[in-house]
């Protein structure tokens, strides 16, 4: 009986299934329920407006999805390589599906503004603001309450549920992915090698480019007195921005300040990953951080198009779900951005003319060596 129940068991697992049942065809294709056409006055273009934003929030699923699976592999204490490319890729595939989310804007914009207003009026108090998937991407990404607009000067959880503001609590008292990057960056053993003090090496660096920049605007032909003076107060000296790594009291007053986030030694660690970036052993990592930025950038990128998009709808008419409209959106854009310190690193490089020299059992940490020293 038992090997008739195993039996079954598994040409049931490995039963043939039609394409229209396995993906739901029919229940997928009921649920674009139009509000006009069940009031009498039915709007042609609703059912591009509701498929548009049931598409998004299926994409909004799938980014979760690889959001989770990341988070879980950067909460072991001790991060394995080996999942670090799959890491990579999870992250590239959210860049390209919020690449995607950019691109489709295009098709929401042959929606007129005149057909819009054919169905608005039954969209009230709905709102894209109440997308409980997007919060939770914010979220698990690292944007913090603090960081937020507020809902007319309200929490943005206030238009939820008791049970999803709990969900929502969940994720930000979990640990965001900025939060486990910063830890895995903290963890980075390659800070302080035997022989080779990456800082003060650095430091050494700064002080040499900057000192080569300076003597190029002072021995130039062709600036004023005027213009030297100017752009010898903007190239600065080490203790300007680059004070923020080289002083550790300087970077922890800037966090108070919420000037940055990033702990010292993770932005430390980011910007010897950036520096040495042509290193084997660092190319994932600097490709991992690179995703990040463009991840943040990306949705920087949707939320400005999202209000270039509603300014064209509505001009300066208030949004549906009472907030601002146009301006709520474009301030979104310029607020909330996650991974700015990473973006900020750029600000620290030097060239490669100018890179410390590594010692040469450093160069063979950082690079595949299968020899004997």
């Amino acid at each position: 009986m038992q090997l008739y129940l195993a039996f079954m068991s598994k040409q049931e697992k490995y039963a043939t299934i039609h394409y229209h049942k396995y993906l739901e065809i029919d229940q997928l294709l009921s649920l674009q329920k139009n509000r006009s056409a069940a009031l009498g006055e039915n709007a042609h273009d609703e059912t591009l407006f509701i498929i548009m934003h049931q598409v998004y929030e299926l994409w909004f699923k799938q980014i979760m999805t690889e959001l989770d699976s990341v988070t879980v592999l950067f909460r072991e204490e001790r991060v394995n390589a080996d999942n670090m490319n799959t890491v990579l890729l999870r992250l590239k595939r959210i860049s390209t599906i919020i690449s995607l989310m950019v691109e489709q804007i295009h098709v929401m914009e042959t929606l007129t503004p005149l057909d819009f207003l054919d169905f608005r009026d039954y969209l009230f108090p709905a709102s894209g603001f109440q997308s409980m998937q997007f919060r939770m991407i914010e979220s698990t990404l690292g944007l913090r309450e603090e960081d937020r607009m507020t809902y007319h000067g309200k929490s943005y959880k206030i238009v939820f549920t008791e049970e999803q503001q709990a969900r929502l609590d969940a994720i930000e008292q979990g640990g965001s992915l900025f939060e486990l990057v910063e830890k895995w960056l903290e963890r980075t053993p390659f800070l302080q090698f035997e022989g080779f003090d990456f800082l003060s090496s650095y430091k050494s660096a700064v002080d040499r480019m900057l000192a080569k920049e300076q003597g190029n605007i002072t021995g130039s032909e062709y600036l004023s007195d005027k213009m030297k003076a100017l752009r010898l107060k903007m190239l600065g000296d080490s203790n300007s921005y680059f004070k923020h790594v080289l002083s550790r009291e300087e970077h922890e007053r800037m966090m108070a300040n919420g000037e940055c986030r990033l702990s010292y030694r993770a932005t430390i660690a980011a910007l010897l990953i950036n520096l040495y970036r042509d290193k084997p052993i660092l190319n994932i990592p600097f490709n991992l951080l690179t995703e990040l930025m463009n991840i943040d950038e990306l949705l920087t990128t949707w939320r400005y198009r999202h209000a270039q998009m509603v300014m064209r709808m509505i001009g300066n008419k208030i949004g549906t779900g009472g907030s601002s409209g146009h301006d709520y959106l474009a301030a979104t854009a310029e607020k909330h951005k996650i991974f700015k310190d990473l973006h900020n690193i750029s600000s620290l490089l030097i060239p490669r003319s100018e890179l410390p020299a590594l010692p040469a059992a450093v160069e063979r940490e950082l690079g595949f060596w299968y020899g004997r020293s």
